[in-house]
């Protein structure tokens, strides 16, 4: 089980998500469950969704929960999409000590999806980055949530 900690802006229950990993394997394209239930990474600029610049709202690929606003987006030069903060109760995070260095893994709030890592070199006004994989995101346009 994993030890996640809830961040944004006010504490909320959420409805979780569960399936058996037959179903993800079922549920999710091959490299979306690689990123997802595996912890992986997709390659950098290999998602459309890191040029993506119309108004919008990024939904976890697993269950579908809203994530991040196409407000909090920016170009971070790093090849993956990335944005300053997530919607409220939309993220939980928890200590990655992989690959003989520290970060901190976010993950979807209802399904446990693995969604990236958060860094602290972002822009104002939070300082954060938020450097997400494409794969484990789909993009609604319309009205930024």
């Amino acid at each position: 089980m994993l030890a996640l900690t809830a961040t944004g802006a006010r504490a909320a229950s959420v409805q979780t998500v569960t399936h058996t990993d037959a179903e993800w394997h079922r549920l999710l394209t091959p490299e979306a469950y690689d990123v997802l239930r595996q912890e992986g990474t997709e390659r950098p600029f290999s998602s459309p969704l890191d040029e993506e610049k119309h108004a919008g709202t990024y939904f976890c690929a697993g269950c579908d929960l809203a994530a991040f606003s196409s407000k909090t987006k920016f170009d971070s030069g790093t090849g993956w999409p990335s944005f300053w903060a997530p919607l409220p109760n939309a993220v939980v995070t928890k200590h990655d000590g992989s690959l003989m260095m520290e970060r901190t893994e976010v993950h979807c709030h209802r399904c446990a999806g693995h969604l990236g890592h958060v860094f602290d070199d972002g822009p104002k006004p939070t300082g954060l980055r938020y450097c997400m994989n494409g794969v484990a995101l789909r993009f609604r346009p319309g009205q930024a949530a």
